[in-house]
């Protein structure tokens, strides 16, 4: 079984002949069944977070001092943190993602959507006289009867826009946060040779140097993330700490959620034009999540000496959950390989963990889903997948999902550019609708 990219082969053979198992080549514990994965994340004293950001592939001494050079580290602060300054931590973070914050980005992010289908419609159009001149995603620089891939023509830089407007933090410059992303999350998370580790390197020292500039500038008395780091006293290593996973993982996992759902609903015959139907859209993203979640698996370390599945694990040993595999377990989810958005389980899926490491952003990540997938297929009705071939996939141990989404448009529905369609959408309160 390769972990870097399995099979749901691989992942129900765990669970049916070795629920708790020792993986030779990387020395972790791979836990697959459902009850078990959902014990360890409940359980923070027996089972700690300690590893959940080391790097999978051991990083060098050279390549260490190119991260040291630059001030790098990443003390507990979020998700790695199992002290007593996780739950302050958490809350201040949590104070720019509550329902009410998140909900009010519901017409902001059918904005940003919307944007984005404007350009795909016009440029789609060679009769438009504001017909944009390039296009990211068209295989045809003339944009007709192409192909577009919805990665970076629509999935790409939305949610970091949104997350960044959650946050407060302005002045930006997305693209860069976008490569510093990519290349943090292969660094920690790929199965990478010494030479591709030096080039990563580089990358997540500079968005790390980025950030301690920034929040060293930040005024305490600011309305964003950073002034508020600042206001209570977290210490800049910590506070950029917490900043460079938060910032990546806040908008990574979720164009990975994005191009899952869009794959995963245009396979299904007939579903794309039901996407307007009250609670289709959000059920559908919650199916997605169970099935095919953008983090696949996470990581612990035992604590002490546990017994799971009746296999004894010794203290200090790290385990693997495996989040992908434990949404397809038949003791909690019926016909698990089947997609079904009526399902009346699909909640209990465990894609943003369980517990006190609970996703802060697991609400907005549902909110963009389910936003981009019914405004799509509003604007887009006839839209259909390029090709019947599986897409190529992230290999990442913790990441996985959909690289491109190959699509062709068909015969678009002309709603006026979407504005007009798409505010008595809003006023209508389709966005967020559950």
């Amino acid at each position: 079984m390769d972990l870097f990219q399995p099979e749901p082969a691989d992942l129900r053979s765990l669970r049916e002949n070795a629920p708790v198992h020792r993986d030779e080549r990387t020395g972790m514990w791979l836990v697959s069944r459902y009850d078990d994965v959902r014990a360890v994340l409940a359980d923070p004293r027996r089972f700690r977070p300690d590893n959940a950001l080391t790097a999978v592939t051991p990083i060098p001494g050279p390549v260490l001092r190119v991260l040291a050079r630059a001030g790098f580290s990443l003390p507990p602060t979020l998700a790695n943190n199992g002290t007593d300054t996780h739950a302050a931590l958490r809350r201040l973070v949590s104070r720019f993602l509550t329902p009410a914050r998140v909900a009010a980005l519901g017409p902001r992010i059918a904005e940003l959507t919307a944007d984005r289908l404007d350009r795909l419609h016009r440029f789609h159009r060679p009769d438009r006289l504001d017909r944009p001149d390039r296009l990211d995603g068209f295989d045809r620089p003339d944009g007709v009867g192409g192909r577009v891939d919805l990665h970076p023509a629509l999935a790409r830089d939305l949610p970091a826009i949104v997350l960044l407007e959650a946050m407060g933090i302005r002045d930006v410059d997305v693209e860069a946060l976008k490569a510093w992303s990519t290349a943090s999350l292969e660094l920690f998370w790929g199965d990478v040779a010494v030479e591709r580790q030096h080039e990563l390197a580089r990358s997540a020292a500079a968005f790390h140097q980025w950030l301690t500039s920034r929040i060293k500038a930040a005024d305490p008395e600011g309305d964003d993330l950073f002034g508020a780091l600042r206001a209570q006293g977290v210490p800049v290593r910590d506070a950029a700490g917490l900043c460079y996973f938060l910032l990546i993982a806040g908008q990574e996992t979720t164009t990975q959620l994005l191009c899952a759902a869009l794959h995963a609903v245009l396979r299904e015959d007939g579903l794309w034009s039901r996407l307007s139907e009250p609670g289709v859209a959000a059920a559908c993203v919650e199916e997605v999540l169970r099935r095919d979640p953008p983090v696949s698996t996470w990581r612990r370390i035992t604590a002490e000496p546990v017994t799971l599945a009746g296999v004894d694990v010794p203290a200090g040993e790290p385990l693997l959950l495996m989040l992908a595999g434990s949404g397809s377990d038949p003791d909690v989810f019926a016909e698990p390989e089947r997609f079904c958005p009526a399902r009346p389980e699909a909640r209990k899926h465990l894609a943003f963990g369980f517990g006190r490491h609970f996703c802060l952003g697991a609400g907005l990540a549902r909110l963009e889903a389910e936003v981009v997938l019914r405004e799509t297929a509003r604007r887009f009705p006839a839209l259909r997948l390029a090709s019947a071939e599986p897409p190529p996939m992230l290999g990442l141990l913790s990441f996985r999902a959909p690289l491109s989404v190959q699509v062709e448009l068909g015969d678009q529905h002309d709603l006026a550019g979407g504005r007009p369609a798409l505010q008595q959408f809003v006023r209508a309160g389709g966005v967020g609708q559950r």
